[in-house]
């Protein structure tokens, strides 16, 4: 397997376990007040608002058709293709100053400073495909999940392992959720599937690096958590940085060409893969040691049988 360190040396990640948790400290009571005071900017999936289908005689640029309609007063408007790049839907948010009319108005004249012959062929309101009590329920459904992890990671490691990797994946979705709050882009659909996608990102890597250190304490002797823990990060430094390489090149090339309907898809990743890695380390495993986890509690049990010799359990 490729390493990046010479075998032998240990990078010492917990001598910054105790800054690097003031810093996550301070993240986390941020994002809560950032949250709590600006909101967020949701998208049509959320509010509803117009729709608009518009059908040209030539392929149309989506850029020049947002511009024609911010000309009309329908800014943030979300335009894409549908079925070719001469067929154009346009989703326009509700505001209090903007009557269907106007709307109609606005994107009638807009198109036709493009296309003289465009044809508009539907335009109608559509109520939010995520209504008040399924956000309700998907919120539940997230605590839900991080409760079967936390009783998942308790089981197959330890309950401080347990806590920590519940801690590092809210510490991650805050964080990323504050991000897309105090910049108010807009959150819809592909946010969310993006922010749940952060979570098993991160989940994953949180238990490579538990099992390297299970494994470690009941092979080393003589030494303290903090050196295991240590030690298995430098161990698995190779893979993570690897692994989380390469997926943020191909966030990255997302972010910079994607273009507008899927940045706030490849920001909420790239945010969440970046802390994800670094809570791992940062928040995961620190939190485990400074809840006191030994080797002892890594050990696997003994299990004593009427006429057997004393084995242990997998």
């Amino acid at each position: 397997m490729f390493q990046l360190l010479k075998p032998g040396h240990t990078i010492p990640f917990m001598r910054l376990a105790l800054p690097s948790t003031i810093f996550s400290c301070v993240l986390i009571l941020l994002s809560i007040f950032t949250i709590a005071t600006k909101g967020f900017n949701w998208g049509l999936d959320f509010t509803g608002g117009t729709i608009a289908e518009l059908k040209f005689s030539k392929p149309a640029d989506l850029d020049v058709v947002r511009s024609a309609l911010t000309k009309q007063g329908l800014e943030g408007a979300v335009v894409q293709y549908y079925g070719s790049t001469k067929d154009v839907v346009i989703r326009i948010a509700p505001k209090g100053e903007l009557t269907q009319q106007k709307i109609t108005d606005g994107v009638q004249k807009g198109a036709s400073e493009i296309d003289s012959s465009v044809n508009l062929s539907r335009i109608e309101y559509v109520g939010p495909s995520v209504g008040e009590e399924l956000a309700n329920q998907g919120f539940l459904a997230i605590l839900a999940a991080l409760g079967c992890i936390l009783v998942y990671v308790a089981l197959r490691f330890e309950w401080r392992m347990a806590t920590g990797a519940v801690m590092s994946l809210a510490h991650d979705i805050l964080i990323t959720l504050a991000v897309f709050s105090w910049t108010q882009m807009e959150f819809d659909l592909n946010v969310l599937a993006a922010v749940l996608t952060v979570v098993g990102y991160s989940l994953n890597d949180t238990i490579v690096v538990f099992d390297r250190v299970r494994e470690n304490a009941r092979r080393i002797r003589n030494e303290t958590m903090r050196n295991i823990i240590d030690i298995s990060m430098t161990e698995t430094l190779s893979r993570t940085l690897i692994t989380s390489g390469t997926t943020l090149i191909t966030v990255i090339a997302l972010f910079w060409k994607g273009g507008p309907m899927i940045h706030g898809f490849s920001t909420a990743l790239l945010i969440g893969i970046g802390f994800g890695t670094y809570s791992s380390i940062y928040v995961a495993s620190a939190w485990a040691m400074y809840l006191k986890m030994s080797r002892e509690d890594l050990m696997p049990k003994t299990v004593e049988k009427e006429g057997e010799e004393e084995r242990y359990e997998p």
